[in-house]
């Protein structure tokens, strides 16, 4: 079997508002948010899809280009089969940009497990577990909408909220208090300050305020680059710490590792590579006694499938994921939805990564951008 082919399509998802002032967390608004489809023919006729799912700069559609330019000349003639031997070749040529190495990779899964005949997680260890428990975000908002939300996610049957934190420490506890009353004791509540603390004092500061409201976990407190700042924290914070956007490749995970700048460590698709190079997280941390998480860029369909499958088959898997991205849209451009039911996640039925797109929802997310 040989790639014939790479196509790399820019799309514009319809994000939802959330409180009537669309996606605001610690690091800014999200908006305008562009991905991309990464389609790769085979001349067996078999194909396979995967996503370029990125909110930071360049965003997933602008990294469709380095799909085209850089990693289809030297694909193309390439066994799908061969992994591990393609991300060699695109870590040769294309530094960094790790989403678009990641929808190539997911793409590359899906055709092997179409041309076996079985789904992905079996290409990653077989099953685990059967479904994964999920954490669903609560973005900005007056501490009233936060908590209505929340208790409308634990009636839905989620049984961990994230809430999004660094709106000052008296709201950030007004926000915990309302939320803690709303949903009971039984309901697991971590944060999420993606990197809005600037000194040690003030997370540490806000993290003391935040006791009382028995926080789960507490995620990337400090920017990405302080790891010596977030080693310290771990170290002297009663509430446990989880690196996000400090872990992107394996090589970042081990300094994090390394320098002990996180109790939890939350794993990427998109920014690890791919599913080849997220498992290789997945394995290290469990190696260094780490447990982990997943956590969402937030994918479409195909990118939480392949969130999915990733988590069925990882046993250091200890935490509820973020494996819910496809929520945060108002519709998704799948045939069939991803099956979520009482805040789990199950993974789509079928060879490959099992899913199917509505062309039709696809071509109107195309439409967004060039109009």
């Amino acid at each position: 079997m040989r790639i014939t082919k790479i196509e790399a399509i820019p799309y514009a998802p319809p994000l939802r508002n959330f409180f009537g002032s669309g996606v605001k967390l610690g690091f800014g608004e999200l908006k305008n948010i562009q991905f991309g489809l990464v389609k790769i023919h085979t001349n067996q006729n078999i194909f396979g899809i995967g996503e370029i799912s990125n909110v930071f700069s360049p965003n997933g559609g602008e990294q469709c280009r380095k799909v085209k330019d850089i990693l289809q000349p030297i694909l193309v003639g390439e066994d799908p089969r061969n992994i591990a031997r393609i991300h060699n070749l695109m870590n040769n040529v294309l530094e960094g940009m790790e989403p678009a190495k990641a929808g190539v990779d997911i793409a590359l899964y899906d055709i092997v497990g179409k041309a076996l005949g079985i789904p992905v997680y079996q290409l990653l260890g077989g099953k685990v577990r059967d479904h994964i428990n999920l954490s669903y975000s609560i973005m900005f908002g007056e501490p009233d909408e936060m908590a209505e939300l929340a208790k409308e996610l634990v009636s839905d049957g989620f049984g961990t909220v994230k809430v999004k934190v660094g709106q000052g420490i008296e709201k950030d506890e007004a926000v915990l208090k309302a939320i803690r009353m709303a949903v009971g004791n039984k309901v697991n509540i971590r944060i999420d300050a993606n990197m809005s603390w600037k000194t040690i004092n003030e997370a540490l500061e806000t993290l003391k305020k935040l006791e009382p409201f028995s926080i789960e976990l507490a995620e990337q407190p400090l920017a990405d680059n302080d790891l010596e700042g977030m080693a310290y924290i771990t170290k002297h914070s009663k509430i446990p710490i989880m690196a996000d956007e400090s872990v992107w490749t394996p090589n970042s995970a081990m300094k994090v590792i390394e320098k002990k700048s996180a109790d939890i460590i939350s794993v990427y698709v998109s920014e690890a590579g791919g599913l080849f190079r997220a498992s290789q997280i997945f394995s290290m941390c469990e190696a260094a006694n780490i447990p982990n998480t997943i956590g969402s860029m937030p994918e479409t369909g195909i990118g939480t499938a392949a969130q999915i499958h990733l988590g069925i088959a990882m046993s250091n898997l200890q935490y509820a994921s973020d494996c819910c991205g496809s929520l945060y849209y108002d519709h998704d451009f799948l045939k069939k939805p991803i099956k979520i039911i009482k805040g789990r996640a199950y993974p789509p039925q079928g060879p490959g990564l099992g899913i199917e797109l509505d062309n039709n929802i696809f071509k109107s997310w195309c439409n967004h951008i060039n109009s």
